[in-house]
């Protein structure tokens, strides 16, 4: 049988203010050396979403496979994660296993000061990097300093994600709209025709703490014009970044541009992302900016009929390898953490994820029924095999999330323009490598 409380960590909660939601299993014989332990998993998933969908099934198989180990599943949201990780995980009472942000400025962070066990040994011995490869495994390994790429593994992503445009067909109809851009150029003469006919042509936000479209968009534009190299130096820390010139200036001018045209609407500082996708779901513009994290609640809501596209002419696209699930150093059960993380790569809870349509790492995409989204998945492989992924900007250094959100704010405001964007993104990046690298 099963039963729902109400479950908070008693150290954390003041300092982390994590909702916690716990469901405990209870069931007949079985035993062995887990017997009458409680095993604690922490994530932030929407339980709506494809991958939410997906630890709901891990968690039935794990209760089958463990009968009598009590699983208390806690939610918690990314924000308060990415917060309070290191209050949390440096406490006496932490969970089991966790869902991470990946990227220098959190999991590196969390991987350096030792809070999170090396998983090099559990990868060699389930055989997880025969599933997490390329690109896909390069922010689950960490060195000393917390630099992604090399190290050791420190989290286990279990999906991969790309940045698109969903969009609204009857709107894209209105404004004589009848076939998609491939071009950047053109891109803009579509939103220039969807603003004539008075729609909104991006559903945006700009919230200082919840508010990433901005961000999103401004990045893209980025990506667009970036080669492979120039994104990797920027990323991992391993050259030297201009962001005076080349795609950086001319993305963030274009960006200036796109804001100043009203191509992302109006009024933006005090909206987040939640508010971002209402207004897209409402009809009250053309697109939304986002990942995969929204295409089973859009396929779900929307009452209009809808596709997507990744930005137009783009070298290219926003997008990675989803979060991490990572092993705490302090954890008390750190084996079943890693039949935990097994579970989730299985093909069962990977397929699930996949039919809805959140393109899972280990999923077959044979399996999918729905053509959209099989279609939406084959794309992710076709970015991934290529190499066309840039990943998301707020990664190399700490405290970066918070700057750029800050920055797309003030611009989006008309406090702040390119060139001076540019200039304090050069020193708040420089100033945060010389802290990782050690210059």
């Amino acid at each position: 049988m099963t039963r729902k409380t109400l479950r908070t960590y008693a150290a954390a909660v003041a300092a982390a203010s994590i909702t916690a939601i716990a469901l405990s299993a209870c069931a007949g014989p079985g035993g062995g050396e887990n017997s009458g332990e409680t095993f604690t998993v922490l994530q932030y998933e929407n339980p709506d979403t494809a991958q939410g969908q997906g630890w709901q099934r891990a968690l039935e198989l794990f209760q089958e496979k463990h009968p009598d180990v009590e699983v208390d599943f806690q939610t918690t949201s990314f924000d308060a994660m990415r917060q309070n990780a290191k209050i949390l995980l440096s406490g006496n009472d932490v969970p089991d296993v966790l869902e991470f942000n990946k990227g220098n400025a959190d999991g590196g962070q969390l991987a350096a000061q030792g809070l999170l066990d090396p998983l090099t040994e559990q990868v060699e011995q389930f055989g997880w990097d025969e599933k997490v490869t390329g690109s896909m495994a390069s922010f689950a390994r960490y060195d000393e300093n917390g630099n992604a790429g090399s190290g050791n593994w420190y989290g286990i992503p279990n999906i991969g994600e790309y940045v698109m445009f969903y969009y609204n067909k009857e709107i894209f109809e209105d404004a004589g709209i009848t076939e998609l851009p491939t071009t950047l150029d053109e891109f803009e003469v579509v939103m220039d025709k969807l603003l004539a006919a008075g729609h909104t042509p991006i559903s945006s936000s700009a919230s200082s703490s919840q508010g990433f479209n901005q961000m999103w968009v401004w990045y893209s534009l980025v990506s667009a014009m970036s080669d492979r190299q120039q994104i990797d130096d920027f990323m991992f820390l391993t050259g030297d970044t201009d962001f005076t010139a080349g795609p950086w200036a001319a993305g963030t001018e274009k960006f200036q541009e796109w804001i100043d045209k009203g191509y992302v609407g109006e009024n933006l500082a005090g909206l987040s992302f939640e508010q971002a996708t209402v207004n897209f779901l409402q009809g009250d513009a053309a697109m939304l900016i986002w990942n995969n994290g929204e295409f089973a609640r859009i396929s779900q809501d929307a009452r209009f009929d809808w596709d997507y596209f990744t930005m137009p002419g783009a070298n290219l696209t926003m997008g990675s390898s989803g979060h991490l699930w990572g092993v705490p150093a302090k954890a008390d059960n750190k084996d079943l953490a890693y039949d935990w993380i097994e579970i989730t790569l299985s093909p069962e809870v990977q397929n699930l994820i996949g039919n809805k349509g959140g393109l899972p790492i280990a999923g077959d995409p044979a399996t999918i029924e729905d053509e959209r989204i099989q279609a939406f998945t084959e794309r992710f492989v076709e970015l991934s095999e290529a190499d066309e992924m840039s990943f998301y900007p707020d990664y190399p250094v700490p405290g970066f999330l918070d700057f750029i959100q800050g920055q797309m704010q003030a611009m989006s405001n008309g406090n702040q323009d390119a060139a001076g964007y540019l200039d304090e993104l050069q020193t708040f990046y420089d100033d945060g490598k010389a802290a990782q690298v050690g210059d």
